[in-house]
C-alpha cells in the first residue's frame, strides 16, 4: 500500500496491516485514498463472503490486540464499535459487484470524514497507568498491566500529540530513580569494603540497564517518532544513561571510591592474586557507556601503573641479571595486553603500553646495554638477544642504542683478536668464526635489519685494519694453508664455502697489496713445487679476487697460470727433442718451468755447485729452448727445484722427494760415508742459512735419513754428519721436500720490502699524474688528493717524503712566493 506510513520493525511489538490501517485512519492522514490493483475472478458471492471475512477479522480481537481505541476503556455515547466501524469501512471501499470474470478493478480506500477521539479523562489516566508500570519495573515489583496494552497506550498518546508531555514525565521519574539510588548510604559510607562496593555499584548498574530495556520497549513507539523527529533531544536510553551519568558524576564520593576499587582490584592482580575480571569488565564499560572512562578513571590508572612500574624496574634492575629482566619486561607487557583484551577500553592500549615500555624499558635502555649486552653477544644466548632486539624495538631509539653497543662490541672484541701477536696463528680463523657468530645473531636475532649488518661490516673494517698490514699477510697465508695439497677432510663445497668466507674478510682490508704480494708467493711454491690441492679451487679464488678487484689486480695472477700450461707444451716437446737426439739424458726425467719474469715474485739469483749428472740436462734443455726462441734468455732458479732420489737402506729401497737442495747434500753421501758441515758448504755452496735449515729438516726431521753429531735442534759449525742405513718407513715414497713451502724470515722481510717499494711507486706515479693535470697545487689539496685516489693506507709524513723526493728529481718544485705550493715542471 504506497500511500501508508511506513514504521521501522519494533523490538517488542509488532501492529499487524489492519491496526495500520486503523492507525493511518485514526490520525486523519489527509494523503492520498490507498489504491490497490487486484485482479477478481470470483462471483459475487464471493465477494461478500471476503467483506464479511474482513469484517470478522477486523472484529474478533480475543482480548489480545485492540484495532481501535473504543476497546481500550469503558464506552461512551461517541464511541465506535468494532463491528460497524468495519462496516462503515467496507461501505467506503465501494466495491464493484456488477463485474465480469477476469475483469481488472480498483478498490479506493478513503479517509474518515471526521477524527476519531479519545474518551474523556483518557491523559490524565494513562499518565496514571504508565508511571505505575515503570515505578514497578525501577522498583523490581509485577506490573498490573500488560505490556502490549502499555504500548498501546503510548501509541494512543503519542498520536494524539502527547508526546512531549509523555516524553517529560519519563525523564523525571528516571531521574527521581536515579537520585534515589546516588544517595543510599551502603554506597556513599566509608565503611563498606571496596570488593562489596563495587559489586553493589555493578548490580544497581546491571537493574538500571536492564529496567532502561524493558522501559524503552514499552515507550518504543515514541522513541521511534517523536524522538527522531527532534534532534535536540536524547533517546530513551542515551537519556537513561545522561541521567545516570550527571548524577553519577555529580557524586564525588560515590565516584572516587567506584574508582578507587577499580584500581585496588587491578593493583592486587598485577601483585599476582586472582581477581574477578567479569566484575571489572563490566564496571569498566559503565564508564564507558557513561563516557566519563577517560577523564575519571584512565588518568589515574596510567599515573599508578608508571608510579608501579617505576619502583619496580629500580628493584628489578639491581636484584636480576639482564636476561631474567628481560623475561620479566616480557611477562609484564604479556599481561598487560591480557588486561586490554579482557576488561580495559582499547583506547587505553597505546598510553598503557607506552608508559610500560617507558618505565621499563627506556628508562633503562643504557644500563641493561652496558650491563648485559656484551655477555649475551660472548655467550651467543640467542634467544635472549632475539627477546633484547624485540623489546628494544618498542621503544624509541631503542634499535639505534642497541645498534651502536653491538658495533662496540665488535671492535672491541675484534681489536683483542687483530692486535696481540701471540694470536697470529689462529688469527684468520678466529675472525672467519667470530664474522659467523656475528652474522647468524644479525640474520636470526635482529631480524636481517641492514642498520645492523651495515653496522657489522663497519666494525670490522675498523679494527681488521687497527694493525697495518699484518692481517692481509696472515689471510693470504690462510688460503695457502687451504689450497695447498695435503688439506684432507674438506670437500670441493666446503672449500668453497671457506673461501667465499675468506673474500668477506678480504673486502675488509686496506692493504690488498700486502695480500696479493704474499698470495703470489705462496701461489708461485704452490705451482712450482706441485702442491696445489686442485687446479679448479685455484682458478675459483683467482675468479673471486678478479671479481673484486678487477682485472688490474689478477692480471700476473692469471699470468702464472699461462706460463705453466705454456711449459708442458714445452716439456713434451723436449723431451720428443731428447729421444731423438740425446740419448745420454734419457734416463733422466727432467721437467722444466719456464716463468715470465713481470708475472712472478722476484727470486734472488743463487749459484750453487751442481753434479755433473744435473749440469748436462740444464745444457742440453738451454740449448733446445735458446734455439726455438732466440733472443730469450734463461736464468736458474734452484731455490725452487725439486727431484726424486733413490736410495738403498738395510730395510730395503726408497725414494726420497727432495728439494734441490737436499738432493745436493745427499749426493755427497755417495763418494763419503761422513761429511762435516765445512765440507758439505764448500762442496754445494749453498748459502749459509739455507744450508743450515736444509740439514736440519734431513738430519732433525720426521724422516732423518742423515744422523748428526752432537744429536741437537740447532746446526753448529763443527757438526758431522752421517748417511743413516738404519732408517726405517712403512711407505716406498717419502717427501722431505715440505722444508720449500715454509717461509723463511727473511722471504718474509723481502715479501715487505717488495711491498713497500712498490707503494713508494704507486705514491710517486698518484703525484706526478695529479700535479701533470693540475698544474699548480698547494700542499693540503695534493694530500687530499692522495688520500682520495690511493687504494693502501698511508700516513702523511710518507707522503711528505715522496713530495721531497719529487722535488729533488726535478718533477716538481715549490713555488717562489708561496712555499706551500706547489708547481708541476714539464
Amino acid at each position: 500500500m504506497s500511500a501508508a506510513k511506513k514504521y521501522r520493525p519494533m523490538d517488542t511489538t509488532e501492529l499487524n496491516d489492519t491496526e495500520n490501517i486503523a492507525a493511518c485512519l485514526k490520525k486523519g492522514d489527509s494523503s492520498n485514498p490507498i489504491t490497490t490493483t487486484t485482479t477478481t475472478t470470483a462471483t459475487t458471492t464471493n465477494r461478500s463472503a471476503f467483506a464479511a471475512q474482513n469484517m470478522n477479522s477486523a472484529a474478533s480481537t480475543n482480548g489480545e490486540r485492540l484495532p481501535n481505541f473504543s476497546m481500550l476503556g469503558p464506552h461512551h455515547g461517541n464511541d465506535i464499535r468494532a463491528a460497524s466501524t468495519t462496516s462503515n469501512l467496507l461501505n467506503r471501499m465501494g466495491a464493484i459487484h456488477n463485474t465480469k470474470p477476469g475483469d481488472v478493478k480498483k478498490i479506493v480506500i478513503k479517509n474518515f470524514k471526521a477524527k476519531p477521539t479519545l474518551p474523556d479523562n483518557y491523559s490524565e489516566d494513562t499518565y496514571v497507568k504508565l508511571e505505575e508500570a515503570v515505578l514497578a519495573i525501577q522498583l523490581s515489583k509485577p506490573i498490573k498491566y500488560s505490556l502490549e496494552e502499555l504500548y498501546q497506550a503510548v501509541v494512543n498518546m503519542c498520536s494524539h500529540k502527547m508526546d512531549a508531555q509523555l516524553y517529560a514525565k519519563l525523564k523525571e521519574l528516571t531521574e527521581q530513580h536515579v537520585k534515589r539510588n546516588i544517595k543510599l548510604k551502603e554506597l556513599t559510607g566509608g565503611s563498606m569494603d571496596k570488593l562489596v562496593l563495587l559489586e553493589k555499584i555493578n548490580n544497581w548498574w546491571l537493574s538500571f540497564c536492564q529496567q532502561m530495556i524493558m522501559i524503552r520497549s514499552i515507550f518504543l513507539y515514541m522513541d521511534r517518532t517523536y524522538v527522531l523527529q527532534n534532534s535536540l533531544i536524547h533517546s530513551i536510553w542515551d537519556m537513561g544513561l545522561d541521567l545516570f551519568r550527571i548524577h553519577f558524576a555529580q557524586n564525588s564520593v560515590v565516584q572516587k571510591r567506584t574508582v578507587d576499587g577499580l584500581l585496588t582490584l587491578i593493583e592486587k592482580e598485577r601483585q599476582g592474586a586472582t581477581v574477578d575480571r567479569g566484575l571489572l569488565k563490566s564496571l569498566v564499560r559503565m564508564l564507558c557507556d557513561l563516557q566519563i572512562y577517560s577523564s575519571a578513571f584512565e588518568e589515574k590508572f596510567l599515573d599508578a601503573t608508571n608510579q608501579l612500574y617505576k619502583a619496580e624496574s629500580q628493584r628489578k634492575m639491581q636484584e636480576l641479571e639482564v636476561p631474567e629482566y628481560l623475561q620479566h619486561v616480557s611477562k609484564r607487557l604479556a599481561e598487560e595486553n591480557e588486561r586490554l583484551l579482557h576488561y580495559l577500553d582499547s583506547s587505553t592500549k597505546h598510553p598503557l603500553i607506552y608508559n610500560v615500555e617507558k618505565e621499563l624499558l627506556a628508562e633503562h635502555l643504557t644500563t641493561i646495554l652496558q650491563k648485559g649486552l656484551d655477555s649475551l653477544l660472548e655467550d651467543n644466548r640467542l634467544n635472549d638477544l632475539t627477546l633484547l632486539y624485540g623489546l628494544l624495538s618498542r621503544v624509541k631509539n631503542g634499535t639505534s642504542e642497541l645498534c651502536g653497543n653491538f658495533n662496540g662490541y665488535i671492535k672491541k672484541k675484534g681489536r683483542t683478536i687483530v692486535i696481540d701477536p701471540e694470536k697470529d696463528k689462529s688469527m684468520v680463523q678466529d675472525l672467519l668464526d667470530f664474522k659467523d657468530k656475528m652474522d647468524v645473531i644479525v640474520r636470526n636475532c635482529f631480524e636481517h635489519n641492514e642498520k645492523f649488518t651495515n653496522s657489522l661490516r663497519e666494525a670490522f673494517e675498523f679494527f681488521i685494519n687497527q694493525r697495518a698490514n699484518k692481517p692481509a699477510e696472515l689471510i693470504a697465508k690462510y688460503v695457502d694453508m687451504k689450497l695447498r695439497s695435503g688439506n684432507k677432510g674438506t670437500t670441493d663445497e666446503e672449500l668453497e664455502k671457506t673461501l667465499d668466507k675468506i673474500m668477506v674478510l678480504f673486502r675488509f682490508i686496506h692493504g690488498k697489496d700486502v695480500f696479493e704480494a704474499f698470495y703470489k708467493k705462496d701461489l708461485a711454491k704452490r705451482l712450482l713445487v706441485g702442491k696445489s690441492a686442485s687446479v679448479d679451487s685455484e682458478k675459483s679464488m683467482l675468479s673471486k679476487l678478479k671479481q673484486e678487484c678487477g682485472g688490474g689486480f689478477t692480471s700476473k695472477l692469471e699470468g702464472m697460470f699461462k706460463d705453466m700450461e705454456l711449459s708442458r707444451d714445452v716439456n713434451l716437446a723436449f723431451r720428443g727433442h731428447a729421444l731423438s737426439n740425446d740419448r745420454d739424458v734419457t734416463n733422466l726425467d727432467l721437467t722444466v718451468s719456464i716463468l715470465t719474469m713481470g708475472y712472478w715474485p722476484t727470486y734472488t739469483p743463487t749459484e750453487v755447485t751442481m753434479p755433473p749428472q744435473f749440469i748436462n740436462p740444464q745444457q742440453i734443455f738451454n740449448k733446445f729452448y735458446l734455439e726455438k726462441h732466440s733472443g730469450r734468455k734463461l736464468q736458474w732458479q734452484p731455490t725452487l727445484g725439486n727431484c726424486v732420489l733413490r736410495a738403498s737402506f738395510d730395510a730395503g729401497p726408497k725414494e726420497l722427494l727432495v728439494s734441490l737442495f737436499q738432493g745436493l747434500v745427499l749426493l755427497l753421501f755417495n763418494d763419503k760415508p761422513m761429511l762435516s758441515y765445512e765440507e758439505i758448504l764448500a762442496a754445494t755452496s749453498i748459502e749459509d742459512g739455507e744450508l743450515r735449515r736444509t740439514l736440519q729438516s734431513l738430519a732433525c726431521g720426521r724422516a732423518r735419513v742423515i744422523t748428526k753429531t752432537p744429536k741437537g735442534r740447532d746446526i753448529e759449525d763443527k757438526d758431522q754428519f752421517d748417511f743413516n742405513n738404519e732408517f726405517i718407513n712403512k711407505l716406498f715414497r717419502i717427501k722431505i721436500n715440505q722444508i720449500q713451502m715454509k717461509e723463511t724470515n727473511e722471504e718474509q722481510k723481502a715479501t715487505e720490502e717488495r711491498v713497500f717499494q712498490d707503494r713508494q711507486y704507486q705514491i710517486d706515479a698518484a703525484i706526478v699524474r695529479i700535479m701533470k693535470m693540475r698544474k699548480t697545487l698547494s700542499h693540503n689539496l695534493l694530500i687530499t688528493e692522495l688520500f682520495n685516489q690511493l687504494t693502501f693506507p698511508v700516513k702523511p709524513a710518507d707522503l711528505k717524503k715522496r713530495i721531497e723526493s719529487l722535488i729533488d728529481r726535478d718533477y716538481m718544485e715549490r713555488d717562489k712566493d708561496n712555499q706551500n705550493q706547489y708547481n708541476y715542471v714539464a
